[in-house]
């Protein structure tokens, strides 16, 4: 489907009832759902396009959400878990898969209940978004700035924008909902507006750090194990030597740092320790279905079956993928070609428990551009939970990650988006 794009000559006079700012998934959730209720809607973007971030999200295939049962859904939210429980159950995941097959779009459920479109492509969510609100009405002018947020007294008044030619532009509304994203991922327009316009209408602003984000280490051996993808994998975070976190699954490794889902999730805790100037580390049980004995009791087999003139890389290439083996050799500082019949007790004891906690100090983490999401927002106890709108500011409304709202990764964090840009939708007072 091609963009919609409406130029101001084309926009009629008459005052709108709301105008929305920024067609993310928030946005358009929002102004589809205000339209559908009869209400005269213009949603500004300042990119050429709508859906910028969910065109790419998911590596361009777009985790809708995720169909989890509704309570273990919620645990997977980071902070703010009450704040989003009414939002959620008025639109939950269940609604958010119904609303994109009633729009066209065929989904499938796949492994770890994540919901993805069955297309592969990212693109038909963007658009079933795009077409809810031309369908229901919605007005669209992209390539617009919105430069603030008017107001007379304690209320809303409209907002002021430059539009694509760079003319300064006003116009007047009674409702705007803010959905302008948070900071992560920069190049699809999410720039940290609204977090500005927000704080200038006497909002508070939780401090902003990536969330989801690549981890960065000092280990001696990453150099060598980029492109490397790990499977069933068990991570634990140390955080001043304490564990803290625990995460089941894939790993992966590339320039950007330690990377895959289980490293995203557990970056959360991460970032903020690291900000508070706390050490951490991250262990990988590279054996996690085995004890150390089993493990041990598996190696005297795989050694039993070898030549004594056999290497030790071709004992790692048992037991590890084949990128693996000279990283960890040179890790237990053991030579490769070093022969299986010359391998100490004390060196295959180093090998298990190297197995069994490959530790990786993190020395920082990637920045917003390479971050699924943005950590801290509008705090959330100054917006009110049933309607979406700020406690600050009559009818300015607030939805998805402009919020203090976050979740692990998995196709939480768009719900989050669908279900607070529905409630802000409504414009319910």
């Amino acid at each position: 489907m091609e963009e919609l794009n409406q130029t101001e000559e084309r926009i009629e006079r008459e005052p709108y009832d709301v105008i929305v700012i920024g067609a993310g998934a928030a946005g358009m959730m929002a102004a589809g759902t205000a339209a559908r209720q009869g209400k005269r809607v213009l949603l500004l973007e300042k990119m050429e396009k709508s859906g910028r971030k969910v065109r790419i999200s998911g590596k361009g295939r777009c985790n809708v959400t995720n169909a989890r049962p509704a309570e273990e859904f919620l645990e997977h939210v980071r902070v703010n878990r009450e704040f989003l429980t009414q939002a959620f159950s008025e639109f939950n995941n269940r609604a958010t898969i119904r609303f994109f097959e009633r729009q066209g779009v065929k989904l499938d459920i796949e492994r770890g209940e994540r919901v993805f479109p069955r297309s592969g492509k990212a693109w038909d969510i963007a658009n079933a978004l795009l077409e809810y609100c031309v369908d229901n009405g919605v007005k669209i002018l992209y390539e617009t700035r919105v430069t603030g947020i008017i107001t007379l007294g304690d209320r809303v008044f409209g907002v002021r924008y430059r539009n694509k030619r760079g003319f300064e532009r006003k116009e007047e509304c009674s409702k705007v909902i803010l959905t302008t994203g948070g900071v992560s991922y920069p190049a699809t327009g999410s720039t940290g507006d609204g977090y500005a316009f927000a704080a200038d209408l006497g909002h508070t602003i939780e401090p902003l750090r990536p969330s989801l984000t690549p981890l960065k280490t000092t280990h001696a051996q990453m150099k060598f194990l980029h492109g490397l993808l790990l499977r069933n994998v068990r991570a634990t975070l140390y955080v001043d030597g304490e564990a803290v976190r625990e995460e089941f699954g894939e790993i992966g490794f590339s320039e950007r740092g330690i990377e895959g889902a289980v490293a995203l999730r557990v970056s959360r805790d991460a970032v903020d320790a690291l900000i508070d100037g706390k050490t951490v580390k991250l262990t990988l049980d590279l054996k996690s279905a085995l004890d150390e004995e089993t493990l041990r009791a598996r190696i005297a087999r795989e050694t039993a079956e070898m030549e004594p003139t056999e290497f030790f890389s071709e004992l790692l290439r048992r037991l590890v993928p084949k990128p693996l083996v000279m990283p960890l050799a040179r890790e237990l500082d053991i030579h490769s070609k070093q022969y299986i019949s010359k391998l100490t007790e004390a060196e295959i004891s180093r090998l298990i428990k190297t197995l069994k906690g490959l530790t990786f100090p993190i020395s920082d983490y990637a920045p917003f551009e390479y971050a699924v999401t943005t950590a801290g927002g509008v705090r959330c106890s100054e917006v009110n939970p049933y309607t979406m709108e700020s406690l600050k500011v009559k009818g300015l409304y607030m939805a998805g990650e402009v919020l203090d709202l976050d979740a692990n990764t998995g196709g939480y964090n768009l719900q989050i988006a669908f279900s607070t840009g529905r409630l802000a939708g409504l414009l319910k007072d």
